[in-house]
């Protein structure tokens, strides 16, 4: 007998605490994903990409998120530098005839509002590793239509040579023409749909 009522007991926790749980699509028109590296040591180029989509799972109750995953879209990069574009999505970077889409997807989170850790797997040209994301839960709010908004930001960092994006050749003075770090800046939103 108290086995079941201790099995009542455990259900009815789980119950509440995924009670107030919202599950939100990204929103690319108000979203932003920014990387960052260093170019002949003193130089940091900075780029995005502009075709992407994924949800996002919140407790909007407690300032936090419980889940997260994302599909970007390689060819989109931007550098604002047409020919530098299309160097990286060649055969020395993305190669992204073969490898279309970088996966996301997180596997713990924890903490809430400004200091959130978030861990997860990274997928680029067929390559998976762990990432994790330093982040804030920026809160919620309803959008002129009713529909609820979530926003969260986040960093973090990935070494390119994990991924097999190479182009990172010694320059005339033995130094690395593009550095080992590539820093990710996020800045989300998302909505209910």
């Amino acid at each position: 007998m108290a086995e079941k009522l201790f099995l009542l007991f455990l259900s009815i926790m789980l119950i509440a605490s995924t009670s107030f749980a919202e599950t939100f699509q990204v929103d690319p028109k108000h979203t932003q994903i920014h990387f960052s590296v260093k170019h002949l040591v003193i130089f940091t180029a900075h780029g995005n990409f502009t075709d992407f989509s994924g949800s996002v799972q919140t407790d909007p109750e407690n300032n936090s998120l419980i889940a997260a995953e994302a599909t970007i879209q390689t060819a989109s990069i931007d550098t604002r530098k047409s020919k530098r574009d299309n160097y990286l999505r060649g055969e020395d970077f993305f190669e992204v005839k073969q490898y279309p889409e970088i996966y996301f997807k997180s596997k713990k989170v924890t903490g809430s509002g400004n200091d959130i850790m978030m861990i997860g797997d990274i997928t680029i040209k067929g390559v998976t590793k762990e990432i994790t994301l330093q982040g804030s839960f920026l809160g919620t709010t309803l959008d002129p239509r009713g529909k609820l908004r979530a926003k969260f930001a986040a960093t973090g960092t990935i070494m390119h040579k994990d991924f097999n994006l190479r182009g990172d050749t010694p320059n005339k003075t033995s130094q690395l023409t593009i550095g080992d770090k590539v820093n990710i800046r996020l800045e989300v939103e998302s909505v209910v749909q």
